[in-house]
């Protein structure tokens, strides 16, 4: 589907290798009382870790002028026994301190009693059948099912089967229009790399067409087969998990066929740094082509027809600086979402598109910026961002020769959340969308487009009362006055007296929006009479393109300001006491961190990044991190160079400084920011500090840069949040 495709295309732009997936969980429901920390694990130089010797090697190298010492590259070569050795060491280590926290168990306990719920993900219609997400407590992965009316469910698929150790998992699915066929991607291990099959749907029997080194690609559907993007196979001795992918081709795939008799499509050896992506939009005999250089904000697009490999492309739009997203083209006339003079986003028209590439605006840019949109027959539904809050207007599409949008309604929304969905076939006539927030248990809906009429399909039934906390949105007064939203979560009734233990968590960067979502494992924090508090930084899509841009390259700083200016708000209100007060992010989250821990780590007692990218002068040379370029920039140019030198966090590891206490999380599986980035930071801190508190790197096996299945996940949780109530000196207590 059209929509579903564009999607992938964005996250390819914005952070293929970033997201984050970033969803934040927090754990254990305990009631939190003092304790002195003399007795603790890390907590005195009687009691100091002994971690494993790390050799310095003597890299150095001259850039603009300047000389950089890189003693720990000799990590980069995660495959090497010498560095296995050394990983094993440091993850018995972080092993060691772990199991000698005396509630650590009982945290994970809480954690699985609060993931102990039925989850279903919003469901897609195709041809009166319905096929959904679903996902038990017991379960370490969703299951895929369909549902025919008030038939009794059948399982497609479930990923429990296809590995004893469960780190096997259903990446991506999609159900040819016709309701042939299922096309269906698997990862192994956490690995970005994925496996595409086919599933004949009359007689759920998976056919022996596997295509393997596919990455950064959805399916689309088109006659009897699909386009898909994949890189060569990496070439022998070099490793799949670390070594730089370029080269990314299209491919056209029969049903029934092998994978070496695949016909090429596109690829352009003059651009390797390139994704590039082929669809063709439903009812259309048009193929799109669009290309990426990975973060950049630059769209440029061609068609041709799709039966007709020798036509040459025709160009859609080319910009190195504006986005250009398809929403959906009919007959002679494309829709389209771009922000090219409107940072906050417009959507336009283009009504011939077969003989002319000029659009007219049909809905001007406002000053909210628009975050999602569908067209559903003759309507088009904007999903806006109002203060990182969604709201969503409903216009019909005249006959008008001017081109005008009739308002017709606005979708009434529980409360202030995060909206999704909406996504379906022109014909739809009903779809599905979703409604969250941080108080709210994600609800999907169904939704009549005509009436406009919306139920309730399904709700999560959460293991404690939502209505008992609260979450209240703030601003900030950052370094340079920027006012920056921060939403800070707690028990009704909390008094805030400046012994709260506080988690800050923050992400920004790549476009991306820390909307409101709802997670019950946060309520574990919440319950101990803890704070945690999601600040929307720069660099983010909060508040559109020039948000986004304001966080970006030589302006980086502003995020990291924007964070600590997040800090000092929480202590000077009371809220916490920087002994209280927690750190964490997730991938580019995890460099937020690092940097922020090497500015100010007086702000902070702990810091967690997770799966973070820690050397900002080699980034680019590993997987995909080439496409990162556009939000961090790169060390070849002199002014980004000296920007990134600022702040890298391996490059400012300093001696005599009391950092706040550290675990470095990482998976040896992650090639999407290879873990070389955290062994790297680990080994720093580890030579520099020697103070009584720890700096730990906790690596997990057979997962990648998201946890690759339920249990992995909440082992993690339970590890991060017992670590960091340790080094608070707060002993959680089970709530009877």
């Amino acid at each position: 589907m059209l929509r579903r495709l564009f999607v992938n295309i964005a996250s390819a732009r914005l952070c293929i290798v970033l997201l984050v997936v970033g969803v934040l969980c927090i754990l254990s429901a305990f009631g939190a009382q003092a304790q002195p920390p003399a007795n603790r694990p890390g907590n005195s130089r009687a009691n100091a870790l002994v971690y494993p010797p790390t050799k310095l090697g003597e890299v150095v190298e001259k850039q603009h002028g300047i000389s950089v010492a890189d003693p720990y590259r000799w990590l980069e070569n995660d495959r090497a026994p010498e560095v296995e050795a050394w990983v094993a060491a440091q993850a018995a280590t972080a092993q060691q301190y772990l199991d000698a926290i005396p509630f650590r168990r009982a945290v994970r306990t809480r954690l699985e009693e609060l993931n102990n719920y039925e989850k279903v993900w919003s469901p897609r219609n195709v041809k009166g059948t319905t096929y959904f997400m679903r996902q038990t407590g017991e379960e370490k992965h969703a299951i895929l099912y369909r549902q025919r009316s008030k038939e009794e469910r059948q399982v497609l698929l479930d990923p429990e089967t296809w590995s004893n150790d469960g780190t096997v998992r259903l990446s991506d699915w999609d159900v040819e229009e016709n309701g042939r066929w299922l096309a269906f991607s698997r990862s192994s291990g956490g690995s970005d790399w994925q496996q595409v099959m086919i599933m004949d749907l009359a007689t759920r029997q998976v056919l022996r067409d596997t295509l393997n080194w596919v990455k950064v690609s959805g399916t689309s559907w088109w006659q009897d087969g699909i386009f898909y993007g994949r890189y060569a196979a990496p070439e022998g001795g070099k490793s799949e998990l670390s070594s730089v992918n370029k080269g990314h081709m299209v491919y056209y795939h029969k049903i029934g066929t092998s994978q070496t008799v695949d016909k090429l499509v596109y690829e352009e050896p003059s651009e390797p740094e390139q994704f590039n992506f082929c669809w063709v939009p439903e009812g259309s005999n048009l193929l799109f082509r669009a290309a990426s250089k990975g973060a950049d904000r630059g769209s440029r697009i061609w068609f041709r027809p799709a039966d007709d490999a020798a036509a040459p492309w025709k160009e859609v739009f080319q910009s190195n600086t504006a986005s250009f997203d398809i929403i959906n083209v009919r007959n002679d006339t494309l829709y389209a979402l771009t922000n090219l003079n409107a940072p906050n986003g417009r959507i336009v028209r283009m009504p011939h598109l077969l003989h002319s590439s000029s659009f007219e605006t049909i809905l001007p840019e406002s000053k909210y910026v628009i975050q999602g949109v569908s067209i559903l027959g003759d309507y088009i539904h904007v999903t806006k961002s109002v203060d990182v809050k969604d709201e969503v207007d409903v216009y019909r599409i005249t006959r008008d020769p001017r081109n005008t949008l009739e308002h017709v309604r606005s979708i009434p929304m529980p409360g202030p959340g995060s909206v999704g969905g909406f996504g379906g076939r022109r014909t739809d006539t009903l779809v599905y969308y979703t409604f969250t927030s941080y108080t709210y248990p994600t609800t999907i809906f169904t939704y009549h487009v005509a009436t406009g009429e919306s139920k309730v399909w399904r709700t999560v039934k959460a293991q404690f009362r939502p209505e008992d906390f609260v979450a209240k949105q703030v601003f900030v007064a950052s370094k340079d006055g920027t006012r920056v939203p921060m939403f800070v979560m707690h028990r009704k009734g909390l008094k805030y007296d400046g012994t709260a233990p506080t988690i800050l968590y923050g992400y920004g960067g790549f476009n991306v929006s820390e909307s409101p979502s709802f997670n019950p494992l946060r309520i574990a924090w919440l319950e101990q009479g803890g704070v945690f508090v999601v600040a929307n930084l720069r660099g983010g899509g909060e508040y559109g393109e020039t948000w986004h841009e304001a966080g970006t390259k030589t302006k980086k700083q502003n995020v990291f300001d924007d964070y600590i200016a997040c800090a000092e708000w929480l202590i000077k209100r009371n809220v916490t006491s920087a002994s209280r007060l927690a750190m964490n992010g997730r991938s580019n989250g995890g460099l937020l961190v690092g940097a922020v821990m090497t500015q100010r780590p007086d702000l902070f007692r702990v810091a967690v990044p997770e799966v973070g990218v820690m050397d900002m002068l080699r980034y680019h040379m590993f997987t995909i991190g080439w496409n990162w370029a556009a939000d961090y920039g790169t060390a070849a140019e002199e002014s980004e160079f000296k920007a990134l030198l600022a702040y890298s966090p391996v490059h400012n590891v300093r001696a005599n400084v009391e950092y706040p206490s550290t675990m470095v999380m990482t998976a040896d599986h992650d090639d999407r920011v290879v873990p070389a980035h955290s062994f790297k930071f680990a080994a720093a801190l580890q030579h520099a500090y020697t103070g009584a508190r720890p700096m730990l790197m906790r690596v997990e096996t057979r997962s990648g840069h998201g946890a690759v299945n339920t249990a992995v996940m909440l082992d993690g949780v339970a590890d991060k949040f017992s670590f960091m109530w340790n080094e608070m000196g707060v002993s959680p207590v089970l709530v009877k």
